[in-house]
C-alpha cells in the first residue's frame, strides 16, 4: 500500500468522509451553495431524493429525482429502503439509503440537501452523521429572500416565514452553523467540513 505524500500511513476507517447534512429554512439559499459547490467540485456526491410528486419540465428521472407513485414509495418505507423521508406540499419526499451507505463506503463525500424533520431523521438513524444548519445573516433578509421572489401568494410567504421561524428555533439541534452572507464562502466551508481538498 503506498504511503501519503507525507510518510504518514494510510488513511485510517475512521477519516472517511462522513455523511454531511445541509438543512436550514426555506429561502435561505441551500440549493444556491449546494449548486455552485457542485460546480467547483463536482466529484461531491449529492443524494438524489425519490419523490411522488410529478416532475416537472427539465426534470428527468434518476437526475434531479426518482420519480414513484404513492404506493412504490409505501414500499420504499416498509422495507426501510429510506435513511429519511417527509411529507410536503401533499407529496412525499425521502433519501434512498442503500446509495448513500455505497458511496460512503467507498469513501466518496456525501452530501444530503434536506429540511429540518428530515434531518432529525437522519441524525436518529446515523448518529455519526455531521449535520450543518444554513442560517441567514438576519431575519429582515431571510424576509426578503421569500418575499423577494414574487411568485407566491401572501399566504404562502405567511406560511413560509411561520415555518422559517420554527426552523431557526431548531438551530441548537445542528453540529455547525455557516451563516450565508455569500455562497462562495460557505461552499468553501461547507467542503472543508467535508474535508474536500
Amino acid at each position: 500500500m503506498a504511503a501519503s505524500p507525507r510518510g504518514s500511513s494510510p488513511v485510517p476507517p475512521d477519516a472517511r468522509p462522513r455523511l454531511t447534512v445541509l438543512s436550514g429554512p426555506s429561502g435561505v439559499g441551500k440549493s444556491t451553495v449546494v449548486a455552485h459547490m457542485r460546480k467547483v467540485h463536482p466529484e461531491v456526491w449529492l443524494s438524489v431524493s425519490a419523490t411522488t410528486r410529478k416532475p416537472r419540465p427539465g426534470e428527468r428521472h434518476g437526475v434531479h429525482y426518482f420519480f414513484v407513485d404513492d404506493e412504490e414509495f409505501d414500499k420504499l418505507v416498509a422495507n426501510g429502503e429510506l435513511l429519511e423521508w417527509a411529507e410536503f406540499a401533499g407529496n412525499r419526499y425521502g433519501t434512498p439509503r442503500r446509495a448513500v451507505l455505497d458511496r460512503l463506503e467507498a469513501g466518496e463525500p456525501v452530501l444530503l440537501e434536506i429540511d429540518l424533520q428530515g434531518a432529525r431523521l437522519v441524525r436518529e438513524s446515523m448518529p455519526e452523521a455531521q449535520l450543518v444548519f444554513l442560517a441567514p445573516p438576519s431575519w429582515d433578509e431571510l424576509v426578503r429572500r421569500l418575499t423577494g421572489r414574487g411568485t407566491e401568494a401572501p399566504e404562502v410567504i405567511e406560511r413560509r416565514l411561520a415555518a422559517a421561524k420554527i426552523e431557526l428555533a431548531a438551530e441548537a439541534e445542528f453540529d455547525t452553523t455557516l451563516v450565508n452572507t455569500s455562497v462562495e464562502d460557505v461552499a468553501r466551508e461547507l467542503l472543508a467540513l467535508m474535508k474536500v481538498a
